[in-house]
C-alpha cells in the first residue's frame, strides 16, 4: 500500500519525495528519472543560461516522462540578478504547474505563479520565514534543517527541533529537507509531522545524475564529517564538500579582520564548481554536499532508490504501529 500524504495528494505522485533543485544537477535526465520513479523531479531554472534554454529543457523533460515534474527558481542576492520573471514566464507558458521557490523575498514571483494556477512549494530555514511564506499564499513549505547542503540559514537549528516546531506552528503542510537519504529518514520526518522529504545529495549519487562518475564515487566514499561551512563570516553560510578549495576559503575567513567577498571570489566561482561535475576532480572548485553523505553507500537508478525508500519507510511505519498495544497485552 502506498504512503498517502498531503504532498502525494497535491502533486499526484506515489512516493512523498521531492528531488532538490540543485544547480548544474537538476537537468531533464535526472528530473524525468525521479518523476518516472514515483517522486517529483525538479528542473533547476538557473542551470539554464536563459529563459529560452529553460523552455527547451522543459520540452526535453516531457519527451522523457509523462509524470508531473517541477521547476526550481532560487532568488539569489546579486548586483545583476538573473531574469527571474522571464524564467517563470517561460515555465508557465510551457505548462509547468509545480514550482519550488527559495531565496530572497519571493512574493512577486509567488503572486505571478499563483495567478496562473500553479502549485508553489517554498523553501525556508526558519519558522519565522516559513510563516511569512504561508502568508504569501504558497501551497506548501520545505523546511531546511542545519543538516542540509547549500544554504542552511544562520541559526544552526537541526531538523529534529525545526520540524517539530513546524508541525506545531505552521498552518499549511510542509516537507522536510536536510540529512534525508533513505526510508528511515522519510519515516522519521513523517513522524515529525512532515508530508514528505526533499532530497538533494542522495539524488546526486544516482545513475541518472549528470555529474561525473568520480564525484559520485567520492560521495559514496565520504562520511557525514566531509562537509564544511563557508561564508559564515559573510552571514551567507553554505555547507559544501570539504576539499582543498573550501578549506582555503575557511582559512581566509578566519584571518584577523575577517574577509571580504572579493578575497575569495575566484575560489568560489560557480564556473569552477561546474567543472568539478564535468571533469570529476573533487578538488577543482566548491561543490555542494550535505551530511547525508554518511548514509550513501551505492549509486542506484532513481527508480531503484525510490522503490527502496518507499518499501523501507512502509516497513518502519508498520513496525512502529505494532509498538502500540492494549495495556493488558503489554503486561503479558
Amino acid at each position: 500500500m502506498p504512503i498517502v500524504t498531503p504532498l502525494t495528494k497535491l502533486l499526484g505522485i506515489r512516493v512523498p519525495v521531492v528531488q532538490g533543485g540543485m544547480q548544474w544537477v537538476g537537468v531533464p535526465q535526472l528530473a524525468a528519472a525521479v518523476s518516472n520513479g514515483g517522486g517529483l523531479g525538479i528542473l533547476t531554472a538557473l542551470t539554464q543560461p536563459n529563459p529560452d534554454a529553460l523552455r527547451a529543457a522543459i520540452r526535453e523533460t516531457r519527451t522523457l516522462t509523462d509524470k508531473p515534474f517541477g521547476v526550481n527558481i532560487t532568488l539569489l542576492p546579486s548586483i545583476n540578478p538573473p531574469d527571474y520573471a522571464g524564467y517563470a514566464r517561460a515555465a508557465v507558458e510551457e505548462g509547468v504547474k509545480v514550482f519550488e521557490t527559495a531565496g530572497n523575498n519571493p512574493k512577486q514571483l509567488v503572486d505571478y505563479l499563483k495567478a496562473n494556477g500553479c502549485t508553489v512549494i517554498h523553501k525556508c530555514t526558519t519558522i519565522r520565514h516559513a510563516k511569512a511564506g504561508a502568508r504569501m499564499g504558497v501551497d506548501m513549505l520545505s523546511i531546511d534543517g542545519f543538516e542540509c547542503a547549500g544554504h542552511p540559514g544562520e541559526e544552526d537549528i537541526g531538523g529534529l527541533v525545526l520540524l517539530a516546531r513546524a508541525a506545531s506552528e505552521l498552518s499549511i503542510p510542509f516537507i522536510a529537507s536536510g540529512g534525508i537519504a533513505n526510508g528511515r529518514g522519510l519515516a522519521a520526518v513523517l513522524a515529525l509531522g512532515a508530508s514528505g522529504a526533499n532530497m538533494g545529495t542522495r539524488f546526486m549519487c544516482t545513475v541518472e545524475s549528470p555529474i561525473h562518475q568520480n564525484i559520485k564515487e567520492k560521495i559514496v566514499a565520504s562520511t557525514e564529517q566531509d562537509t564544511v561551512h563557508i561564508f559564515r563570516t559573510l552571514h551567507n553560510t553554505a555547507r559544501v564538500f570539504k576539499n582543498k578549495i573550501s578549506q582555503e576559503v575557511v582559512a581566509i575567513e578566519r584571518r584577523p579582520g575577517g574577509a571580504k567577498f572579493e578575497d575569495i571570489r575566484e575560489l568560489v566561482s560557480g564556473a569552477r564548481g561546474r567543472k568539478v561535475y564535468e571533469l570529476g576532480d573533487p578538488d577543482y572548485g566548491i561543490w555542494t554536499a550535505g551530511i547525508a553523505m554518511g548514509l550513501i553507500n551505492d549509486i542506484p537508478t532513481c527508480k531503484e532508490l525510490l522503490e527502496t525508500i518507499e518499501r523501507d519507510a512502509e516497513d518502519i511505519i508498520s513496525r512502529l504501529g505494532r509498538m502500540v498495544v492494549p495495556e493488558r497485552s503489554a503486561k503479558l
